[in-house]
Protein backbone atom coordinates (compact mmCIF):
# COMPACT_ATOMS: atom_id res chain seq x y z
CA UNK A 1 0.00 0.00 0.00
CA UNK A 2 1.59 3.13 -1.33
CA UNK A 3 -0.05 5.60 1.40
CA UNK A 4 1.69 3.37 4.22
CA UNK A 5 4.95 4.60 3.27
CA UNK A 6 3.66 8.04 4.60
CA UNK A 7 2.85 6.67 7.90
CA UNK A 8 4.45 9.13 10.61
CA UNK A 9 5.53 8.07 14.22
CA UNK A 10 2.86 9.13 16.70
CA UNK A 11 0.06 8.48 13.67
CA UNK A 12 -2.92 6.01 14.83
CA UNK A 13 -3.04 3.22 12.44
CA UNK A 14 -5.61 0.74 12.26
CA UNK A 15 -5.60 -3.31 11.54
CA UNK A 16 -8.73 -4.60 10.90
CA UNK A 17 -9.23 -8.30 11.14
CA UNK A 18 -13.06 -10.22 11.11
CA UNK A 19 -14.99 -8.29 13.89
CA UNK A 20 -12.11 -6.81 15.38
CA UNK A 21 -9.99 -3.92 14.59
CA UNK A 22 -6.14 -2.81 16.44
CA UNK A 23 -5.72 0.88 17.01
CA UNK A 24 -1.99 1.28 17.26
CA UNK A 25 0.78 3.97 17.44
CA UNK A 26 3.19 4.02 14.75
CA UNK A 27 6.68 4.24 16.29
CA UNK A 28 8.94 3.73 13.24
CA UNK A 29 8.55 3.04 9.74
CA UNK A 30 11.40 0.96 8.24
CA UNK A 31 11.32 1.39 4.38
CA UNK A 32 13.61 -0.72 3.24
CA UNK A 33 11.67 -3.77 4.87
CA UNK A 34 8.10 -2.71 4.20
CA UNK A 35 7.64 -3.17 8.30
CA UNK A 36 5.86 -0.59 10.68
CA UNK A 37 6.30 -0.94 14.57
CA UNK A 38 3.44 -0.04 16.61
CA UNK A 39 2.76 0.60 19.83
CA UNK A 40 -0.94 -1.00 20.16
CA UNK A 41 -3.22 1.12 22.09
CA UNK A 42 -6.44 -0.61 21.66
CA UNK A 43 -8.83 -3.38 20.71
CA UNK A 44 -12.34 -2.96 19.50
CA UNK A 45 -14.26 -5.72 19.22
CA UNK A 46 -17.58 -5.61 17.82
CA UNK A 47 -19.89 -7.91 19.83
CA UNK A 48 -21.84 -10.55 17.94
CA UNK A 49 -25.55 -10.93 17.99
CA UNK A 50 -26.18 -7.72 18.44
CA UNK A 51 -28.67 -5.42 16.50
CA UNK A 52 -26.37 -2.67 17.13
CA UNK A 53 -23.19 -2.06 15.02
CA UNK A 54 -22.19 0.46 17.77
CA UNK A 55 -21.90 -2.47 20.06
CA UNK A 56 -18.38 -3.13 21.20
CA UNK A 57 -16.11 -4.08 23.50
CA UNK A 58 -12.81 -1.86 24.45
CA UNK A 59 -9.28 -3.25 25.60
CA UNK A 60 -6.95 -1.55 26.84
CA UNK A 61 -3.73 -2.63 25.51
CA UNK A 62 -1.17 0.48 26.44
CA UNK A 63 0.72 -2.16 28.62
CA UNK A 64 1.69 -4.15 26.20
CA UNK A 65 4.25 -5.67 23.83
CA UNK A 66 4.99 -3.40 20.30
CA UNK A 67 4.61 -5.01 17.31
CA UNK A 68 6.99 -4.94 14.05
CA UNK A 69 4.70 -5.80 10.77
CA UNK A 70 4.01 -5.36 7.39
CA UNK A 71 2.94 -2.30 6.23
CA UNK A 72 0.68 -3.33 4.03
CA UNK A 73 -1.62 -4.89 6.98
CA UNK A 74 -2.07 -1.41 8.23
CA UNK A 75 -4.45 1.58 6.94
CA UNK A 76 -4.72 5.07 8.42
CA UNK A 77 -6.83 5.28 11.19
CA UNK A 78 -9.42 8.49 10.67
CA UNK A 79 -10.18 10.77 13.28
CA UNK A 80 -13.88 10.36 13.37
CA UNK A 81 -13.50 6.89 14.22
CA UNK A 82 -10.90 6.73 16.84
CA UNK A 83 -11.27 10.63 19.17
CA UNK A 84 -14.13 8.68 20.79
CA UNK A 85 -12.66 5.80 21.39
CA UNK A 86 -9.50 7.32 22.76
CA UNK A 87 -11.79 9.26 25.14
CA UNK A 88 -13.12 6.18 26.46
CA UNK A 89 -9.74 4.63 26.68
CA UNK A 90 -8.95 7.45 29.05
CA UNK A 91 -11.59 6.87 31.23
CA UNK A 92 -10.43 3.27 31.19
CA UNK A 93 -7.61 4.49 33.16
CA UNK A 94 -9.78 4.89 36.45
CA UNK A 95 -10.68 1.66 36.77
CA UNK A 96 -8.34 -2.02 37.33
CA UNK A 97 -6.16 -2.94 34.84
CA UNK A 98 -5.83 -6.75 34.19
CA UNK A 99 -2.41 -7.15 32.17
CA UNK A 100 -3.06 -11.16 31.96
CA UNK A 101 -6.13 -10.48 30.00
CA UNK A 102 -4.89 -7.38 28.02
CA UNK A 103 -2.00 -9.82 26.53
CA UNK A 104 -3.65 -12.58 25.88
CA UNK A 105 -6.73 -10.68 23.85
CA UNK A 106 -3.96 -9.13 21.89
CA UNK A 107 -2.01 -12.12 21.45
CA UNK A 108 -5.43 -13.61 20.28
CA UNK A 109 -5.96 -11.43 17.40
CA UNK A 110 -2.13 -11.22 16.68
CA UNK A 111 -2.98 -15.04 15.67
CA UNK A 112 -5.94 -14.24 13.66
CA UNK A 113 -4.41 -12.09 11.70
CA UNK A 114 -1.28 -14.33 10.88
CA UNK A 115 -3.88 -17.12 9.90
CA UNK A 116 -5.72 -14.62 7.90
CA UNK A 117 -2.95 -12.94 6.33
CA UNK A 118 -0.10 -15.79 5.71
CA UNK A 119 1.45 -14.21 2.82
CA UNK A 120 1.78 -10.62 4.36
CA UNK A 121 4.72 -12.24 6.70
CA UNK A 122 6.92 -14.04 3.79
Amino acid sequence: MDCALNFKPGQIVSLECGDACLHSEVIQVVEARQVCWVRPLMLVVSVSGKDSPTEYTLSDLRDGADLLWPLSLFRAALDTEVISLLTELHSLDAEKKDGAIASRQLRDFVDRVWEAFPSAFH
